[in-house]
């Protein structure tokens, strides 16, 4: 009977030993992993791969670590003016986690560029760029694991939200110091101060109504138009078909918009109040009567076409709209 437990220890030293060794293989070349990464990122916050590195790195198991790879063509003739914008904003994204608290060796920041990683882009059946994607350390990406690039633009700060989303590592994001702000405000108060100086013995333009109702349109007309959406989602300037090359000025879904956009909209909007303005004037002017007449007919003009261009604008990003004016 003393046999039987030498036996089950036996089996169990035969059992246990190639398993044991794959295991201590994994962890080898999960150490190795792990790692090279660090090695790279201590380099580069945005490690650039090609397909082999993909498909090692990656894609190739064993990984306890996300890495979050932004998909990419910033080659000057593929003229992916988005992808420029983006890439500086992932940068300064990686660069925030490379110089933190943050940094770990839990997450990696990745690029592949279309022109070095063509058959990652085949592989994943990708045909858009830029796209940003989280592959997590256990499993494939899922539907959340893809960026909304259209809905939440390429702001750092929005990707910062995204990344903590997926993998629960906050990333507090630090931008480099801009001095364009201070210097337009210096420049600005400059101007202010000659102006004083210049007429200090007459301030009386300091109260001119048509003066401040003019500044204060202007205000209303960029804030109406999007401008602070544009401020705090960074959304592209403008989408082109990487397909036909057709460029794309207003988004197609009310939950988004480009800069251009606004730009538009901000045109179409004071066109629209130009042409009110005309109107008021004919109407209460002291002007002769043929003078009032041109100007109500501009003003028509102008409400009229500018009022159904921008509903031609809202019928593109609210399919189904039934009512048109004028164009369609």
């Amino acid at each position: 009977m003393a046999v039987l437990p030498v036996l089950a220890l036996l089996l169990l030293v035969c059992w246990g030993g190639p398993q044991a060794a794959g295991q201590k293989r994994k962890e080898m070349v999960l150490s190795e992993k792990v790692n090279q990464l660090m090695e790279w990122a201590s380099k580069r916050s945005v490690i650039r791969m090609n397909g082999d590195k993909f498909r090692r790195f990656v894609k190739a198991p064993p990984r306890n670590y996300s890495v979050i790879v932004m998909f990419t063509a910033l080659q000057p003739h593929r003229q992916c003016v988005v992808c420029k914008q983006a890439d500086e904003e992932y940068q300064i994204l990686a660069n925030s986690w490379r110089y933190s608290s943050a940094f770990t060796n839990k997450i990696f920041f990745a690029m592949v560029d279309f022109d070095e990683g063509s058959d990652v882009f085949q592989m994943l059946n990708m045909n858009s760029a830029p796209t940003f994607i989280n592959f997590p350390a256990k499993g494939k990406p899922k539907r959340g694991d893809t960026y909304e690039l259209q809905v939440r633009g390429f702001a750092a700060e929005q990707l910062a939200r995204w990344v903590a989303d997926r993998t629960d590592v906050n990333i507090r994001v630090i931008r480099p110091p801009n001095y364009a702000g201070p210097l337009m405000l210096g420049l600005l108060l400059a101007v202010i101060s000659g102006l004083v100086y210049l007429r200090g013995s007459n301030l009386d333009f300091l109260y001119n109504k048509t003066g401040w109702a003019f500044v204060a349109l202007c205000f209303v007309l960029a804030m109406t138009s999007g401008q602070m959406w544009n401020h705090i989602r960074g959304p592209p300037y403008a989408h082109k078909n990487p397909h036909t090359g057709q460029m794309s000025y207003i988004h197609g879904s009310s939950q988004a918009q480009f800069v251009a956009e606004t730009h538009i909209v901000l045109l179409f909007n004071g066109g629209v109040t130009l042409g009110m303005v005309f109107l008021h004037e004919a109407a209460t002017s002291d002007m002769d009567v043929g003078k009032r007449k041109i100007m109500c007919i501009a003003g028509i003009g102008l409400v009229v076409v500018f009022f159904s261009w921008l509903l031609s604008v809202f019928r593109s990003k609210y399919h189904g709209y039934p009512y048109r004016y004028v164009s369609s």
